[in-house]
Formats: C-alpha cells, structure tokens, sequence
C-alpha cells in the first residue's frame, strides 16, 4: 500500500488527484490552508472509494517550519511516505509595476520556496526506503509567460528548474521527480469568466475546450506509479495542445 500526501488538496485539482489516488488504493494525507471543513468532506469521499486510510492536516505554507513539518507529520500519521504531491500554490496578480513587494515575496514563499522545503524532508524520507515519487505541479504559464503574473510565472517556472535538479540529484536512489504544467482547467475561477473571455482562452487551445481536473489527477497517477520508474526530471504539459514544443 502506497502513502501519499497531496498539498492543496481540499479543492480543485488537488481534490481530483485525491480522489483518483483513493480509487487506486493508497492510504493519503488531505492538506489544506485554510478549508478544513472542505477537506474533511474530500476525506469523506477519498473514504467512501476506497482509501484505507485518510488524515486530514492543515498548514500555512509559506511559513518555513510549517512547510517541513507537515511532511513530517504525514509520514508519521501514514507510517511512512511514498509520493508528495506538491500542488498547493496562489495566485497575487497584478502588472509588474503595480506588484508591491509583499505580493511578490508570499507567491514565491507559498509556490517554490514551499515546495524546496517539502521536498527536501521527503526525499530524506525517500531516501532511506530507496524508493519515491515527487510530482509538482507547476503551469504553461512557467513556460510561456502570462502578462500580470509575473510572480506566479517566476515561481512556476522555478520549480521546472528544482524539478530537474533533484530528479538529477536522487535518481540512483529509485526517487523520481516529475512535474505536470496543466493548461486551461475547468473551475470556479474559468467558470466566473465572461463568455467573450472564455472564448479568447479557448482560441489559444487546439484541442477548444477546458482541461477537467481529473485529467489532471489521471498524469499525476501515472507518473507516481511503478509504471513510470525511468520518467524522471521531466515536464508534462496536460493542456490540449498550447504549449508549443
């Protein structure tokens, strides 16, 4: 039985990728900031199909000790840790010249520095059962830019750097470290979007419609599945075809 924790999972993506972990059988973690009673009910359901096991922790993390602890605690809680799933992220945007400082220093604390943390207790953990998959969950935007994101992009765009780095560094200990950068995805936020809006989006995608988050959650499985074991250091667009290669 693998162990997993997915950050930000109370919602959104990191809800679907629970979700489909539980079908598969693990035992997980549920993370959330702020959400509890929305991850609780994601527990629930990650219950209801499957899972043998499922805690629920809350942590801020752009707070550093946060970060490390609570890959501590769900490694305690699950009697070990397999994947992290390293999904957790915000979003500040504005125009480069009207970014205050603190806009730009919380994105990058919350989407890379967060995840420099998370990772480097997991893989200590890894490292010791010669086995483990580390999944990030990064954003075309970090390939292709997106005006008034521009803390966003730096900090997606770091971790494809971080995500080859450490797949370099521990791949002779059976660790791999993959990213996937989702395009467009289906959610509160695209469906609050003006119809015109949406259709400039969508003009932008070969494929013409939104990815679903479950899309997502299916490429995440695969590459923390044995199925996966030589994909290391890698970056996989799931985006309907954006991103040009």
């Amino acid at each position: 039985m693998r162990k997993a924790l997915i950050t930000g999972s109370s919602r959104g993506i990191g809800k679907a990728i629970v979700l489909e972990f539980a079908r598969r059988g693990y035992a997980l973690v549920v993370h959330y900031a702020k959400g509890q009673e929305a991850a609780e009910a994601v527990a629930a359901e990650a219950r209801s199909l499957g899972a043998p096991q499922v805690v629920v922790l809350g942590a801020g993390l752009e707070d550093p000790s946060a970060a490390a602890k609570l890959v501590n605690d769900a490694a305690a809680a699950l009697g070990g840790l397999d994947v992290l799933v390293n999904n957790a992220g915000i979003t500040r945007d504005t125009l480069l010249v009207r970014m205050k400082d603190e806009d730009w220093d919380i994105v990058i604390q919350t989407n890379l520095s967060a995840i420099f943390r998370t990772t480097r207790e997991a893989v200590k953990l890894m490292m010791k059962a010669r086995w483990g998959r580390i999944v990030n969950i990064t954003s075309v935007v970090g390939i292709l830019g997106n005006p008034g994101q521009a803390n966003y992009v730096a900090a997606k765009a770091g971790l494809i750097g971080l995500t080859r780095t450490v797949a370099r560094e521990d791949a002779g200990r059976g660790i791999t470290v993959n990213a996937i950068a989702p395009g467009f995805i289906e959610s509160d936020m695209t469906a609050k979007l003006a119809e015109n809006v949406q259709a400039e989006y969508l003009k932008q995608i070969p494929a013409g419609r939104f990815g679903k988050p479950d899309e997502i959650a299916k490429a995440v499985a695969f590459l923390a599945s044995d199925d996966a074991a030589y994909i290391n250091g890698q970056t996989l667009c799931v985006d309907g075809g954006m991103t040009p290669h």
